[in-house]
């Protein structure tokens, strides 16, 4: 369906674009509606960027199209070397997008073997209302704050299943079919929502908040650390008795993973238990000096973890008053 309506959208823009270009008495008006199916982008800041730097692009075309057509003539010759150097000019200034358009203007001064004020003014507004009606099409686009939320919501369920499943194999001996395949799909999620984030802002022009991609960073850095551990539980070899704590923990952090929290009564939490830890009595054999010694890094690993979405509130709050 969404197909479909831009589909729809960009033809009839195209139409309504060749018809004013006519109406307005403008030569080759048909390209009026090419200009304007060239210049619809997936977002509102992509296709003004484009306009702009086609602009840009235009102005130096036709200057340099004088100077090509003055020197050698109206012919093939010197509209390949227009085209030799524009072509250069637009790989150098990143504006490729706008050569084809460009180029198509400018052999209309070939065609017509002249360039005065009145026929580069028949270019400027063929180019004019083009660009404008691709830019209209693209006004109706909104940010897709509940998509947003949708997937953001199943990022953070992902995590929290992650938190659960880690809660439970801790406390096993036998770790072997512990798999890692809950990452891959929590890597799919967060790329769809960081992809969502990303069109998001860009279909945001007056305005620069970047909560949406903020929020999909964070969590990506915690998933990162998640892994690590992952790593940590999988070659975890003895279980002492603060195990049993460590998944409590990891359960509380579980149960209160969500996007209100400031996780400032976890981080509390996280911290009184690494100070009991660091002053319980030494292990007794070696064994359970390593063990101990992984599970509080995974400690340290979790309260990392918690700092990021702390930091993360924090920041938020500072940036709004």
């Amino acid at each position: 369906m969404e197909t479909f309506k831009r589909s729809f959208k960009i033809s009839i823009a195209a139409v309504l674009a060749i018809v004013v270009a006519d109406r307005l008495g403008l030569n080759y008006s048909a390209t009026a509606g090419i200009i304007t199916v060239l210049s619809i982008q997936n977002t509102k800041r992509e296709t003004l960027w484009t306009a702009l730097k086609r602009t840009a692009a235009l102005c130096c075309a036709f200057l340099l199209a004088a100077v090509c057509f003055r020197i050698i003539g109206y012919n093939i010759g010197a509209f390949a070397v227009f085209l030799f150097f524009f072509a250069l000019l637009c790989f150098r200034m990143k504006w490729a997008e706008a050569l084809a358009m460009v180029s198509v203007l400018v052999t209309h001064f070939l065609l017509e073997k002249d360039m005065t004020g009145r026929i580069v003014l028949n270019e400027i507004l063929l180019f004019f209302v083009g660009t404008s009606f691709g830019v209209l099409v693209n006004l109706h686009l909104h940010r897709k704050k509940h998509r947003f939320e949708m997937l953001s919501d199943e990022v953070d369920d992902q995590i929290k299943g992650i938190l659960h499943r880690m809660s439970e194999w801790l406390l096993r001996e036998d770790r072997e079919a512990y798999g890692s395949g809950c990452f891959a799909a929590l890597e799919d999620a967060l790329s769809k929502a960081r992809l969502c984030a990303i069109e998001n802002y860009d279909n945001s022009v007056l305005s620069d908040d970047t909560y949406e991609i903020d929020y999909i960073e964070m969590r990506e850095e915690q998933s990162i650390i998640l892994r690590e551990v992952y790593e940590n539980i999988k070659g975890l070899a003895y279980l002492p008795q603060q195990a049993i704590q460590v998944a409590a923990l990891i359960k509380k952090i579980e149960e209160g993973y969500h996007r209100e929290n400031t996780v400032e009564g976890l981080l509390a939490k996280t911290d009184a238990f690494l100070s009991r830890m660091a002053t319980r009595p030494l292990p007794q054999t070696r064994e359970e000096f390593e063990a101990r010694a992984v599970l509080f890094y995974i400690l340290k690993q979790l309260r990392n973890m918690l700092k990021l979405k702390y930091d993360f509130v924090k920041n938020r709050q500072d940036y709004r008053f």
